[in-house]
């Protein structure tokens, strides 16, 4: 039965973590080279029924945090530490094997670039029904049926037809959709969407989002959406992880966290993007600098050198993550709430 999303939210809030993400650290390393820290000291959690965000720029660690869930790293090179436990089991202390069954059948991932994400040469039906044939133990014939639903259920337009159709043959759009359809066809508990808008249209990315937020309503799917545009986060997540150079720096409900951003970077996130009620010719408030201009967590803080209001401990003093009810913040100077 369909349940509204307050009260998905609300048994979300009472259960147990689904997914705990405990100082997940990946270090990728190569011979003759410094290790680089793409990961470090990540920890959050996600219930049934919750929408989580991991929020930031290109290169802050977001789409390596949910490879390291999915076991989808490679082996060599790639040091991977910290918990991530799913249902109280260990998903880092699993082999390729057991891995390999909970992908797809507990645990979903739409990724970023569908047309690069779908196998050019086989056409969809056979792509969404490999996952039922792996998982269900279904025969190719009798898997059909239910792709062609759930073709139909992700909103794709004459679906019978479009089961033989190859990637190519379907919009940008569709082959996310399909994607979405191939993540649920095994309606996984925890479902991962890594910037499943990017080269979208603004409608299509509506449609996306619109039908997300439906799945987490009527099945109490866990979801981490995983985006660089806080307009994303807006409507769809419940809690938002703000993540700069590999580290949190901020986390918090949504509505209080974009009513008063504490940290200089989520504040400038959100000031950088265009508005409707601006006046015309209104200039943007960038960010300066790119990720690439940070310092060493372990000595200072990594934002210090785009910060709009540094001070001297920001490049001598590494910020601890401290928590303070609902609200996380990382930062030795956070911006005052009347801004």
């Amino acid at each position: 039965m369909t349940e509204t999303l307050q009260n998905v939210q609300t048994r979300g809030n009472r259960e147990e973590p689904l997914l705990s993400v405990r100082d997940l650290k990946v270090t990728f390393t190569r011979q003759g080279e410094k290790p680089f820290v793409a990961v470090d000291g990540v920890s959050f959690d996600v219930r049934p029924g919750q929408t989580v965000g991991l929020v930031g720029e290109s290169g802050c660690g977001k789409s390596v945090t949910s490879l390291a869930i999915m076991g989808l790293l490679p082996q060599r090179g790639v040091k991977v530490e910290g918990e991530v436990l799913y249902g109280g089991t260990n998903l880092l202390a699993q082999s390729r094997e057991q891995m390999r069954d909970r992908r797809g059948r507990d645990l979903g991932m739409i990724f970023q670039d569908p047309l690069s994400s779908l196998n050019p040469v086989v056409p969809i039906g056979l792509q969404v029904t490999e996952v039922l044939e792996r998982h269900k133990g279904l025969s190719r014939k009798a898997a059909m049926p239910k792709a062609r639903e759930m073709l139909e259920k992700v909103g794709i337009p004459d679906p019978t037809r479009r089961l033989k159709d190859y990637p190519h043959q379907l919009s940008g759009g569709m082959r996310q959709r399909a994607l979405i359809a191939m993540a649920l066809a095994c309606e996984p508990r925890l479902l991962i969407a890594d910037e499943p808008t990017t080269a979208l249209d603004v409608t299509i990315q509506a449609q996306i989002l619109a039908l997300l937020k439906d799945l987490v309503e009527d099945t109490g799917t866990a979801l981490v959406m995983i985006t660089h545009d806080l307009g994303v986060v807006a409507g769809l997540v419940d809690r938002v992880n703000v993540l700069y150079a590999g580290r949190i720096v901020e986390r918090g409900d949504r509505h209080p966290l974009f009513a008063t951003p504490r940290h200089p970077y989520t504040h400038g996130l959100l000031a950088s993007i265009p508005r409707l009620d601006g006046s015309r010719g209104e200039r943007l408030t960038p960010i300066p600098g790119s990720v690439s201009d940070n310092l060493p967590w372990a000595d200072a803080c990594a934002f210090a050198p785009r910060c709009s209001q540094p001070i001297d401990r920001c490049v001598t003093v590494s910020p601890r993550l401290e928590e303070e009810g609902s609200r996380a913040l990382r930062c030795h100077n956070p911006v005052e709430v009347s801004r």
